[in-house]
């Protein structure tokens, strides 16, 4: 029987780390759910009152349950708080029982110390969620309550609204034509990352993965037993050329590569395919935030190229579009694959809220998606502007990186500059950013930060990239 939130007494210690503190806090209550003290349908507390006990800032923990819904480990509805998702207690032992730290020894615990909120959160990764029609938002959700049990038909086969919305965005925004049954929903990325994983036998096998690249999918890959292998991108992305014919998979990042930001060209998009048509490989394509672009044209998805149908599973998300709280995905597996992506599914026991997809499709289906994505765009253009500009008025850093499109960009810092030194530093000014070494499997090749600025007004760009210049500058020992 699930437990209330206030029946809940958590020891939750929070492991020491480099990492930022919502991950630390995610990975704490990950640990919960491993040692069986938090179960699937357990209501979370209350960011509020989790922040008060572990003597943190609130927006930690709500980052926090951000990942953890990101990641499908928790599912969030209005009016029902955050709860511990199906499936993943499963997940989560899954985890614990593959993931072996380079010392064989557990991370020291410590309880966490107080960290101020900064005054600007840069991390990438968050879209602005204050962007969505509160009107049209909760007519979706209105019409999704009042909908028949049997339209919320949960499964492989199930949400039948979703994936038809679903077909069409696609088909109108990433070229990509296909029948709504060819879709599966799932919850989360991170589920689509397991569920392919296993509908295509991948574990103990060698999958080429994008060096820097996405530290949580290479997590959930090495967490399901298969050997990542890292493949260096350049100012183009991934070079097919540097694939091997024991790839039996390839995870990759072409709209907007995972943090360096660059577009995958139409050659490279053309040769991946067909190296994979020739090799038999798997092409896994993370679509996450593929509806925003810049002053550029639209690319084709790799699903969308010929061939592609055949060699790629293309997945997408609404937490870039939309909100991580949604906690919904959609895998599109090749023809060869659905059954068995079917079967894992089954296996697995993975679901997504049925409600949350009918208001999603709800949503989409009146046009208020396409609404929001224009509106969005437009906003988080004129920031991105705006960062830009006031970068090349403060000399911040060495060059930019990754503006065409996404929502986030690369600041470049002078060669021998330590990224975790400068982030530290802008920590204490009171902004938040991500060093572009912690995104490296092995050691950094290069140096920089990784700005998320999706959510940074354009009046205040100016006095962020003040800052930034500052600190740069201080470590880089020159005034």
């Amino acid at each position: 029987m699930a437990r209330h939130a206030l029946d809940l007494h958590l020891a939750l210690h929070i492991p020491a780390g480099r990492s930022p503190l919502r991950q630390r806090i995610a990975t704490a209550l990950v640990e919960q759910i491993r040692m069986g003290r938090l179960g699937p349908g357990d209501a979370l507390p209350s960011t509020r009152s989790l922040a008060t006990e572990l003597g943190v800032a609130r927006s930690s923990v709500v980052d926090a349950y951000d990942e953890l819904a990101a990641a499908g480990y928790t599912t969030a509805r209005p009016g029902s708080g955050t709860r511990i998702a199906a499936g993943a207690d499963t997940a989560a032992r899954a985890g614990a029982a593959s993931h072996v730290t380079s010392s064989g020894v557990a991370p020291v615990m410590r309880r966490a110390s107080h960290e101020p909120t900064p005054a600007w959160d840069l991390t990438p990764g968050h879209p602005d969620p204050s962007l969505i029609s509160a009107t049209d938002w909760r007519r979706a959700w209105r019409a999704a309550a009042a909908a028949p049990i049997a339209s919320a038909a949960s499964g492989p086969h199930g949400h039948p609204e979703l994936r038809h919305a679903l077909a069409g965005h696609l088909r109108r925004t990433r070229g990509i034509v296909i029948d709504p049954s060819e879709l599966v929903v799932v919850p989360g990325v991170a589920s689509a990352l397991r569920t392919i994983t296993s509908a295509a036998g991948l574990a103990g096998r060698d999958i080429a993965f994008e060096e820097p690249g996405y530290v949580e999918a290479r997590e959930v890959f090495e967490m399901c037993g298969v050997r990542t292998r890292a493949v260096a991108v350049d100012g183009n992305g991934l070079d097919p050329g540097s694939l091997r014919s024991t790839d039996s998979a390839v995870y990759c990042t072409p709209a907007h590569q995972y943090p360096l930001g660059a577009r995958l060209p139409v050659a490279r998009r053309a040769r991946l395919v067909q190296w994979a048509l020739r090799t038999g490989s798997l092409l896994i394509e993370d679509d996450y935030d593929g509806e925003f672009r810049y002053d550029v044209s639209a690319l084709p998805a790799l699903r969308g190229i010929d061939g592609g149908q055949d060699s790629v599973a293309y997945i997408g998300t609404a937490s870039k579009m939309l909100t991580p709280a949604l906690r919904v995905a959609w895998l599109l597996p090749p023809p060869s694959l659905r059954d068995a992506v079917a079967d894992a599914l089954e296996r697995s026991g993975e679901s997504v809220c049925a409600v949350t997809t009918v208001a999603l499709a709800r949503f989409i289906e009146s046009g208020a998606l396409t609404r929001h994505l224009a509106r969005a765009a437009r906003t988080y253009s004129a920031r991105r502007s705006a960062l830009v500009a006031a970068f090349g008025r403060h000399s911040a850093g060495d060059e930019l990186a990754g503006i065409e499109a996404g929502l986030h960009l690369v600041v470049r810092l002078p060669d021998g500059t330590d990224d975790l030194t400068v982030a530290a530093a802008l920590r204490d000014r009171g902004v938040a950013v991500s060093p572009l070494s912690s995104f490296f499997t092995g050691p950094a090749t290069a140096s920089g930060l990784v700005c998320g600025y999706a959510r940074l007004p354009e009046t205040q760009a100016d006095a962020v990239a003040e800052l930034v210049a500052l600190a740069i500058a201080d470590v880089a020992g020159h005034p």
